[in-house]
């Protein structure tokens, strides 16, 4: 779809609904990058559409270098589809993307769901270890290290990661899907103005209208789930989930759980 000039790719899953879910990515991801078990799931009862933003995947055009404009980038994706009213689920940097989406475009965000991620520069918040973006910066990743990145070092949780990987493997190994050198530095400098203030939502929580899910695995290395108790506490209609034995990929660890509470949340 053109969209500015830009050609967007996206995909639709499941019967049309009222109000849509769309799903904005995490950092190096691509619409390919969601598990499909937990697609199908949402997808049950609802509209759900997955898209690649602008520079990143299989669309063209340039990379945002911020998390505004990136939601800036969603919102006229989701004008150019004809779609006035969407709910938004965001995984991680993706998460970041939703709240703004929330903040700046509240006519059209009907719910929120925010998975893995937080309002960006939490002054008491955990730090991640130094690890997590030693680990996150490589040129490629392998199976393990997204199973450090994403899971718990217990063998349920690997078990899980392995079967996850597994799963996303059916659409990676035909579509190759990467995101390139130049869209992850600018997704890189996107998240450091976020975390550091700059674009941080933190102080506009309270102008959320939009009711709101927060989620979270209980042993996520990457973003701590302290970062989903402080949404909850401070947007006004939130409600917090924490998912246990599990960490940033809770949302595939869990598929069919979380799939559900998400349902009954967007119903």
């Amino acid at each position: 779809m053109d969209v500015g000039g830009e050609g967007i790719a996206y995909r639709s899953l499941g019967a049309a609904s009222a109000a849509p879910l769309v799903l904005t990515q995490r950092f190096r991801g691509t619409m390919d990058h969601w598990d499909p078990e937990l697609l199908d799931d949402l997808a049950s009862e609802r509209q759900v559409i997955v898209f690649d933003s602008p520079g990143i995947g299989a669309s063209g055009g340039t990379a945002r270098d911020s998390i505004p404009a990136m939601a800036d980038a969603a919102a006229g994706f989701m004008a150019a589809l004809g779609i006035a009213r969407y709910d938004v689920l965001g995984w991680s940097m993706g998460g970041g993307v939703a709240q703004w989406l929330a903040l700046k475009y509240p006519e059209s965000v009907r719910r929120l769901v925010l998975a893995g991620c937080g309002p960006g520069a939490v002054p008491d918040a955990p730090k991640a270890p130094a690890k997590v973006w030693q680990v996150a910066g490589k040129d490629v990743n392998d199976d393990e290290d997204f199973l450090y990145l994403f899971y718990p070092e217990t063998g349920e949780a690997r078990a899980a990661g392995l079967a996850s990987l597994r799963r996303l493997d059916r659409r990676l190994l035909a579509s190759r899907s990467v995101v390139r050198v130049d869209a992850v530095k600018a997704q890189q400098a996107a998240i450091a103005a976020y975390a550091s203030g700059v674009d941080s939502a933190l102080p506009h929580l309270s102008e959320i209208t939009a009711p709101t899910l927060a989620a979270n695995g209980i042993h996520d290395v990457m973003v701590s789930s302290y970062e989903a108790y402080v949404l909850a506490q401070r947007i006004p209609n939130a409600y917090l989930a924490l998912y246990p034995h599990s960490g940033h990929a809770f949302h595939f660890q869990h598929a069919h759980l979380f799939g559900r509470h998400v349902r009954e949340f967007l119903r």
